[in-house]
């Protein structure tokens, strides 16, 4: 069984025991969280009506937060070299999903 879910703007495809970063939340390390579903796929079904999965959601505990790498920018320029990062660096959540709740027909 698994399920995509909406977690940051972003569509990611998980199952239970998945470790995956999404944009930064404010919980603690150890807290749970919901993700809203948006497809789930059991052995048997696929079910993407909005209506069914309106009360389906994933469940998640925190586990760090961190950041990701620094932009890397790469121009081609004929005989130099050109490579610049940028300063930015993303704040991500990593999350492990602990259950996803089974669509009631």
């Amino acid at each position: 069984m698994y399920a995509i879910v909406r977690a940051g703007g972003r569509q990611h495809k998980v199952a239970v025991g998945d470790v995956l970063e999404i944009d930064r939340i404010d919980a603690k390390p150890g807290d749970s969280v919901e993700l809203s579903t948006i497809l789930v796929v059991d052995g048997e079904s696929i079910t993407s009506d909005p209506w069914v999965l309106g009360g389906v959601k994933a469940h998640a505990e925190v586990v760090d937060h961190t950041k990701g790498d620094k932009i890397v920018i790469l121009r081609y320029k004929n005989k130099t070299g050109y490579r610049r990062r940028q300063g930015h660096r993303q704040k991500h959540t990593a999350v492990r999903i602990t259950s996803i709740d089974s669509v009631s027909k």
